[in-house]
């Protein structure tokens, strides 16, 4: 695996978010990562209520987090999916460890669960994992030491002995290609150059993955989208409309605004006059 991603692709207005908050990727052990995008750490201390939004990626996370005006010990939760543009509220001080898997990458940590079980929940830690011990999140949580955190992830991880899955394999490379070559427009064709049935593709990600190839496509569509509307200088979108496999301009337009919540063009406005005054 290839060291964290350092991208900002799903951030809503990115250099806000990092202006406001400390947030680092971290690699995990090297027996976790064929499964695992990477962790991510937040920490915040802000004088102000600040609300964070992310498009989310096709990725399973499990969160280990503490809010202020929340439990003092903070609670873990297993996250699937978010199909719509997810919001949290910062205030005060705080502090999240999330771990991000590959799309496919957690099946082989809970083997009984299909997981579309999961896809727009937020689930206790322990309804997932009942055997997780207790003491579990403080250990994650509460080292200032960032190494020390980035320790009790792995151990944590390690010892739920994810089992090896060859499906699995086959549905991280399969999200991987999809994300990695824009000319993977149609599902269809897709199936037939991998050498299977649309339904068994389709059946493979409702198991492995959460969701449906196609929306896995489009969903890295607007991730590419709402990476350009941040770039510095003006965007041509009918030219990325195109890129991106849409039929037209308009069908960009109409997936951004019903994703994001703003139609690109405003969205590329507001974000260039944050990041330039």
């Amino acid at each position: 695996m290839a060291a964290p991603r350092r991208d900002t692709r799903g951030i809503v207005d990115a250099a806000e978010l990092f202006a406001r908050v400390r947030f680092r990727r971290r690699e995990p052990a090297e027996p976790l990562r064929p499964y695992l995008e990477h962790y991510w750490l937040i920490d915040w201390d802000l004088p102000e209520p600040y609300a964070s939004q992310v498009v989310p990626h096709p990725s399973v996370n499990i969160v280990f987090q503490r809010y202020a005006g929340q439990d003092p010990l903070g609670f873990g939760e297993v996250a699937g999916i978010g199909l719509d543009l997810f919001t949290q509220k910062l205030e005060g001080r705080g502090r999240v460890c999330g771990i991000q898997f590959r799309p496919g990458g957690f099946r082989p940590f809970a083997p009984e669960r299909a997981l579309t079980s999961l896809t727009g929940e937020r689930i206790p830690l322990h309804t997932v994992f009942p055997t997780v011990d207790a003491a579990t999140i403080p250990s994650v949580l509460d080292p200032t030491d960032e190494d020390a955190r980035v320790a009790a992830l792995d151990a944590f991880l390690l010892g739920l002995g994810p089992r090896p899955d060859p499906q699995a394999d086959l549905a991280m490379a399969l999200v991987d290609r999809i994300r990695g070559d824009r000319a993977i427009r149609h599902v269809g064709d897709f199936a037939r150059a991998e050498g299977m049935t649309v339904r068994a593709l389709q059946r493979l990600f409702a198991a492995y993955v959460g969701v449906g190839p196609k929306w896995i496509i489009l969903r890295y569509r607007i991730h590419e989208a709402l990476s350009r509307a941040e770039a510095s200088g003006p965007v041509d979108w009918a030219a990325l409309a195109a890129d991106l496999g849409y039929a037209d301009q308009a069908h960009l337009i109409r997936d951004f605004t019903a994703t994001v919540g703003v139609p690109p063009t405003t969205y590329a406005t507001t974000t260039y006059a944050t990041t330039t005054h």
